[in-house]
């Protein structure tokens, strides 16, 4: 894997970030499933409409072997209890959630707020 480095899309208002983690289950057939389910090309548009509609600016996905990285990008006055809650009642998010738990280790069922797992900024490199 080359190591170029990831753009970063400027947005129009000040923003706040969130970064989570999950694991799959270590399954490389399942794990390259997961990663084709959630291209571009694949993954449901209902469910990309309804992370945006929440509030959410950007979201984006990283995977080193069975671990998944989330950074989620949002405007300063994002409230990440109350737009997970909105998230999980939106058409098909249970649907996909569900779908999603058949390769992440997660109990059944479980919504998007309770699989991943909020991680602490430890370093900053401060100005």
């Amino acid at each position: 894997m080359e190591i170029n480095g990831y753009e970063t899309k400027a947005h129009a208002v000040p923003t706040k970030r969130y970064c989570q983690m999950l694991d799959l289950k270590k399954d490389p057939k399942l794990i390259e499933e997961y990663v084709r389910r959630h291209s571009e090309k694949e993954a449901w548009p209902e469910i990309r409409a309804g992370i945006r509609s929440v509030g959410i600016l950007e979201m984006e996905i990283y995977l080193l072997g069975n671990r998944l990285f989330m950074i989620v990008e949002t405007p300063p006055d994002f409230d990440w209890e109350e737009a997970f809650a909105r998230l999980a009642t939106l058409p098909r998010q249970q649907e996909w959630e569900d779908y999603m738990s058949i390769f992440q280790e997660v109990q059944p069922h479980a919504t998007s707020a309770e699989k991943w797992k909020q991680m602490q900024r430890i370093f900053r490199l401060y100005e």
